[in-house]
């Protein structure tokens, strides 16, 4: 009776590796697109196969989507007790970050590569290719921020002295009305003193 158990289980196994092998050929021949399916069997087939994890998120970076990549280096990692395994879906990872940008992200994930295994040369360097560009991106973003508060603190005089301007302009107008309005009532008052009054 436990063979009849086991049976379905080496035959899945079969199948799995079978799938496996099918995406290896693929992915050696660039179909990288065309094996994703076969690595997608292989994990449904089985979840904990790490093989077919590390192939199917190596594959989806391949194919360029990154997002997807990293998804599947840390569903490769969360599966996974094997340091081997981990190591690499964190370097893995730090690459697919890198590529998106996200550096401090790829720079976290370089860092746990190294912490599983202090020999790995490539995460050495990629972690201090990232350290530098976030450097750098830090320089040039506070650079920005300078220039944006010298811009402000150009502009804010002249913003002051228009205002000035416009008060004198403002104020000269006033007194010109001002001036008018007494005329005329100047006028006013020459014109009642000057003329007669009307005998009724």
């Amino acid at each position: 009776m436990p063979l009849l158990l086991l049976l379905p289980v080496l035959v899945k196994a079969q199948d799995e590796n079978a799938a496996i092998r099918e995406g290896n050929k693929l992915y050696h021949n660039r179909q990288f697109e065309k094996s994703l399916p076969a690595y997608q069997k292989a994990v449904e087939q089985n979840p904990k196969n790490l093989t077919a994890r590390y192939n199917l998120a190596n594959a989806r970076f391949r194919t360029g989507n990154m997002p997807d990549a990293e998804k599947s280096y840390d569903e490769l990692i969360e599966n996974t007790t094997e340091n081997k395994y981990k190591e690499k879906g964190y370097y893995n990872k730090g690459v697919s970050l890198t590529k998106q940008q996200k550096l401090q992200e790829s720079i976290d994930a370089y860092k746990n590569a190294l912490k599983l295994d202090p020999t790995d040369e490539d995460a050495r360097f990629n972690l201090q290719k990232a350290l530098t560009e976030q450097k750098k991106q830090n320089q040039s973003q506070q650079q920005q921020q300078k220039q944006q508060q010298q811009k402000q603190q150009k502009q804010k005089p002249e913003n002051n002295k228009l205002d000035k301007r416009k008060i004198e302009q403002y104020l000269k107008s006033l007194e010109q009305k001002e001036q008018d309005v007494q005329r005329k009532m100047q006028e006013n008052r020459a014109r009642s003193v000057t003329q007669p009054e009307k005998d009724w």
